[in-house]
């Protein structure tokens, strides 16, 4: 039986053993898709269309681990727009335990978008060290295509022709980046769920009540329950509840 870890605290203090708590399996055979997001008590996915409303800094610190363990972010190109995407930043000391660890020292941002409706002169495009990686639709337009490969963008064409139908694993896994981090948005999560492709989720709530029309962290035209179980439960000071959970039972 895997047991959870409870803490009283959250403690920053110490990184080296939130970077064991929040480590992926070792000994990969295929990728494994962890997914984070963070919402407010009451279920709201964001504050005024963008998740920084939520944030506290127990989350902040758990939001660079999380970048720091992974082979790619992924998220959808609506999750790129509304929260002004750049790309990942990564300290020296986070690069250097990144290398050490046979890793690529600064982890791509990989954007899922069908019809390639990215700006090329996004942040993505001009704060950032390491080139985009964008997955596209068949259909998606070829100027538009064109012109995010001559922003510098490593673009991948999928066979299906919208997101929905994208099998995002499948296209990762190509790429040779088995340790995924998908940061939403909702209907990306949504999908991966539908597709029965989550692994574990890492949620932070925020310890405040917002209201509103916000959405939840998950949307899709057909539900897929999938029992998960803790792996462990963090609180902060001020609130703030992080917590992993993994599958019950692993893919195949």
């Amino acid at each position: 039986m895997r047991r959870t870890h409870i803490a009283t605290y959250f403690t920053p203090e110490d990184p080296d053993s939130l970077r064991e708590l929040y480590a992926y399996p070792e000994n990969l055979t295929r990728p494994w898709l962890r997914v984070n997001f963070v919402s407010s008590i009451d279920g709201a996915v964001s504050v005024s269309g963008v998740s920084g409303g939520l944030g506290t800094p127990a989350d902040k610190t758990v939001f660079g681990i999380l970048r720091e363990l992974c082979d790619v972010v992924v998220v959808g190109a609506g999750t790129a727009r509304s929260e002004n995407y750049g790309g990942t930043v990564m300290s020296d000391d986070a690069r250097e335990r990144r290398v050490d660890a046979g890793l690529a020292p600064v982890p791509p941002i990989l954007v899922v978008s069908a019809r390639a409706s990215v700006d090329p002169e996004s942040r993505l495009f001009r704060d950032t060290t390491v080139p985009p990686i964008l997955l596209v639709g068949r259909d998606a337009d070829p100027v538009a295509v064109s012109n995010l490969r001559a922003a510098g963008a490593d673009i991948h064409v999928s066979d299906s022709p919208t997101v929905r139908s994208i099998d995002i694993e499948k296209a990762v896994s190509q790429l040779n980046l088995p340790r995924i981090l998908c940061e939403g948005g909702p209907s990306l999560f949504g999908q991966l769920i539908a597709d029965d492709a989550v692994d574990e989720l890492c949620i932070t709530t925020s310890p405040q009540l917002v209201g509103g029309a916000a959405g939840r962290i998950a949307t899709s035209p057909h539900s897929l329950p999938t029992p998960m179980t803790p792996a462990h439960i963090l609180t902060d000071a001020d609130g703030t509840i992080l917590s992993r959970w993994v599958r019950r039972r692993p893919r195949h």
